[in-house]
């Protein structure tokens, strides 16, 4: 007897951010795929990849909140870690074969040493991507050339560490908590390499957790269980505004006249300071628009929100 198929829930559209404690074991799109299913949602994306042994903050943009995803991926991130001492890994984290071992002397991981330590890799620093990353080579992710044996150059990148501390596991001598705040594009991964070289021991990843984007944080955030165990009228309100994604960003506020030529994408003038990035909200009702910059007296549209966008969000958020 063959099993029935599963009905097709039909997709609608859905406007917001659900900030979500991503679990150990899915990557960042199949955690996106669930609450995009969850939601019915016709539209989704996220702020930033998270590897399947990572856990913590993935912000995942719904509908209109997917035009302004681009800001949070540019944000700082903040993690927590656990590298393991005296054991390097093909990948740098546990995932990967071991290829080499040595060993730990755990009473030279004194505060000061490992204070010390942290300051030497505070500050703009160096990185060297590593090869099992989604980072691309001509047009190949280097983690495909990986998976062929293939090792292939990479270019250096800058990246900053803002803050850096580093303290031993009170349960295990050799393995060292790491708590970092971080640009773009650094690699948790190649820093807790770099770390055990300092070491002269070596060191992997063994857990790794993000804790904040911008100024989004862990403790706004559901898991996976808990978003499916809610009806679906209550996971629709564990939804915040696409606003979210554009916080700290200046604001615009524009009369229903003015509001209305903006979305048009016409250019307005103003008393506006020049500014690379604004929010731009109509007032009545106060919804958001899209984005602008402005330069030399003029609002210049850049990420619009279609005016049924708009209605949709401003029903969907209605009581």
């Amino acid at each position: 007897m063959t099993a029935e198929p599963r009905a097709r829930v039909p997709r609608r559209p859905v406007h917001g951010v659900l900030l979500l404690d991503k679990p150990v074991g899915f990557s960042a799109q199949a955690a996106v795929s669930k609450v995009k299913w969850l939601l019915a949602a016709e539209k989704a994306g996220h702020t930033g990849t998270l590897d399947p042994l990572a856990s913590g903050l993935l912000p995942v943009c719904l509908g209109a909140a997917t035009k302004f995803a681009q800001v949070q991926l540019e944000a700082d991130k903040a993690y927590e870690a656990v590298l393991r001492l005296g054991v390097r890994t093909t990948t740098g984290d546990a995932e990967g074969e071991v290829i080499a071992t040595a060993p730990v002397d755990a009473a030279r991981l004194t505060p000061s040493r490992l204070a010390e330590l942290a300051r030497r890799f505070t500050g703009v620093i160096e990185q060297i991507p590593p090869m099992h990353s989604a980072l691309k080579k001509d047009g190949k992710a280097l983690y495909e050339y990986a998976r062929a044996g293939i090792e292939v150059e990479r270019v250096p990148r800058r990246v900053t560490i803002h803050a850096l501390t580093l303290e031993p596991m009170p349960d295990d001598p050799a393995a060292l908590r790491l708590r970092v705040r971080c640009s773009k594009g650094t690699y948790v991964r190649t820093l807790a390499e770099d770390i055990g070289a300092a070491l002269g021991c070596g060191a992997h990843l063994t857990a790794l957790r993000r804790t904040a984007t911008g100024g989004l944080t862990l403790p706004q955030a559901i898991t996976l269980d808990a978003l499916e165990a809610l009806s679906p009228p209550q996971r629709l309100r564990c939804l915040l505004p696409p606003e979210t994604l554009l916080e700290g960003v200046p604001r615009v506020v524009l009369d229903e006249r003015e509001a209305g030529r903006f979305l048009s994408g016409l250019r307005r003038r103003g008393p506006w300071p020049s500014a690379e990035l604004v929010a731009v909200f109509g007032d009545r009702p106060r919804a958001l628009l899209g984005t602008a910059r402005c330069a030399g007296g003029e609002l210049i549209p850049a990420r619009l929100l279609a005016p049924t966008e708009v209605s949709q969000y401003l029903q969907q958020a209605a009581p």
